[in-house]
């Protein structure tokens, strides 16, 4: 389906957005110096660069956020200079942003419609009929599965993103910028979302389209301009740029994209086991072994049950039925502290919400998890142990920060996921359950990533990566679990393993896969086997 949202073969010359010598500075940073871009009518524009390249400074000017300190914008050939958000909205220029903009409190319908309800009885109550109706036919003219009346908070991540974009839309802008719009999203939900974009880009239209998936922008972009240390660099069109082309000028170094890990030993101990494992809400006869030094992938669509095993076996989610087993010994797991006692670590996808405490020092974060057993005596915290702990870790995990008191929220993306992970291996967990582990990092941070996870491995760590990116999952998996509906319908070696194959098990219907678990290769088809590993 992807396949057939294509760049246009011949983008439009007339300019509908252009920046030209933008600068802007805060206290002690330049963030962007002589900045330009342009977007031209009917025309997808990628725009790439590192975390810290200055994207996120631009798109704020562009919407309001910041005032530039020089340069000069234009919208339709008349100047743009808007003064806030709504400003920008009302002037055409609409943005989704990567790190959602939502109420979690309040339905899909009043999400997209905030502070535009409609009203009924002299505008004093809301016309709650009108307005579910309104994002009933905005939400069908999108070919958007929500209900408008569900409440955004209990969505996933996926329909969460799904709204924001249908917020967006809802305005009618001119110009839609996308930031990092697919980071939750699955193939399918990709394919979904290119559609959207072709249909809503015509003359006198147009996206930016920021994104660090060079599949995509090669599929949808037409196209990119590369920005570098808060300066422009070039512009390049997509149909004739190679992806190493575009990635040179975005870091200005060459990374090794052919990594692999190497494979796991023949007789390697099993760490994890989990035999029929079922929750009331969708797992069905989960089984599969996870062994020392493996990094095993989870694949599938979105609503397969990836994130809900991962929950299972941690104990945020209830099972109703199966086994888990840690090295050999069934355990009963009741929440993610039981888990953690096991060796087991979850890093959640969502690293932002469930992973950190985006308000306190990276310090703190690091020691979050082993705080009560290792940096506390009769009550009180040994700072200096605590602070010499974190400072190792953060040379070893190579986390980019002035230092350890840091607030986690000004870390990059890439560095936010390193303290996730640092703060596991101080508790040292030996299996790490990585739930979207590269979403919304650049990258170059996703192979800091990449190498940290292999170096992990290598090390003996155990690990379950769960990933809507099937490059991804093809490059760092040994072996591939794929999910559908619940069930696993297959586990794949990695040097067997396709796109086109993995994507035929993601979309197979269970009840169409009825073979056992060990002709799955789910599991050890021999028990005596199973038995006998050390």
């Amino acid at each position: 389906m992807a396949e057939a949202v294509t760049a246009s073969a011949a983008p439009a010359t007339e300019a509908l957005l252009e920046v030209e010598g933008v600068d802007k500075s805060f206290p002690g940073v330049r963030a962007l110096s002589g900045m330009r871009l342009d977007l031209r009518s009917g025309e997808v524009l990628a725009l790439v660069g590192e975390n810290g390249a200055g994207k996120s400074t631009l798109m704020k000017l562009l919407t309001g956020i910041y005032a530039a300190d020089a340069g000069t914008f234009s919208l339709g050939g008349k100047p743009y200079e808007p003064t806030s958000p709504r400003h920008a909205l009302q002037l055409g220029i609409s943005i989704i942003h990567q790190e959602f903009n939502l109420v979690p409190h309040l339905t899909v319908a009043q999400n997209i419609f905030i502070g535009r309800e409609p009203r009924r009885a002299g505008r004093l109550w809301l016309d709650e009929r009108k307005l579910n109706a309104d994002a009933a036919a905005l939400l069908d003219r999108l070919g958007l599965p929500l209900d408008p009346r569900a409440v955004v908070g209990e969505l996933t991540v996926a329909n969460q993103q799904m709204v924001e974009i249908a917020k967006a839309l809802s305005y009618e802008p001119r110009v839609l910028i996308m930031d990092e719009p697919t980071a939750a999203l699955n193939e399918a939900e990709v394919a979904t979302l290119h559609e959207l974009i072709r249909r809503f880009v015509r003359p006198g239209t147009g996206v930016i389209y920021i994104s660090h998936r060079m599949a995509e922008i090669k599929r949808i972009a037409d196209r990119v301009t590369v920005i570098r240390d808060g300066e422009y660099v070039d512009t390049l069109q997509v149909a004739t740029a190679e992806t190493a082309e575009i990635i040179g000028l975005m870091v200005g170094r060459a990374l090794n994209a052919d990594a692999r890990p190497e494979g796991v030993r023949t007789g390697r101990e099993v760490v994890l086991g989990v035999r029929g494992l079922v929750t009331k809400s969708l797992l069905k006869d989960v089984s599969f072994d996870l062994r020392a030094g493996e990094i095993l992938g989870f694949a599938g669509l979105m609503g397969a049950g990836r994130t809900e095993v991962a929950r299972a076996i941690v104990g945020a989610d209830r099972i109703a039925a199966g086994r888990i087993m840690v090295r050999g010994e069934e355990v009963r797991i009741r929440n993610p502290a039981e888990a953690a006692r096991h060796g087991i670590g979850y890093l959640s996808e969502d690293r932002k919400r469930f992973g950190l405490l985006l308000e306190q020092d990276v310090k703190a974060n690091i020691a979050l998890s082993a705080l009560r057993d290792r940096f506390t005596r009769a009550g009180f915290v040994r700072d200096g142990a605590l602070r010499a702990r974190a400072e190792e870790t953060i040379g070893t995990l190579r986390i980019k920060t002035p230092s350890a008191g840091q607030t986690a929220k000004h870390l990059s993306g890439g560095n936010q996921q390193k303290v996730v992970i640092a703060k596991w291996l101080v508790k040292d967990c030996d299996i790490l359950i990585f739930d979207e582990p590269t979403r919304g990092i650049d990258v170059g941070a996703k192979e800091e990533i990449y190498q940290l996870l292999n170096e992990l491995a290598a090390q003996g760590k155990s690990i379950i990566m769960i990933s809507s990116e099937l490059p991804e999952i093809l490059r760092m998996s040994h072996r591939v679990v794929v999910m559908s509906e619940g069930r696993v319908t297959r586990v794949i070696e990695a040097a067997d393993a396709t796109q086109e194959q993995i994507m035929h098990y993601a979309t197979l219907r269970p009840d169409e896969n009825p073979a056992d678990a060990a002709e799955l290769g789910l599991i050890n088809a021999d028990p005596e086997e199973e038995a006998e590993q050390p």
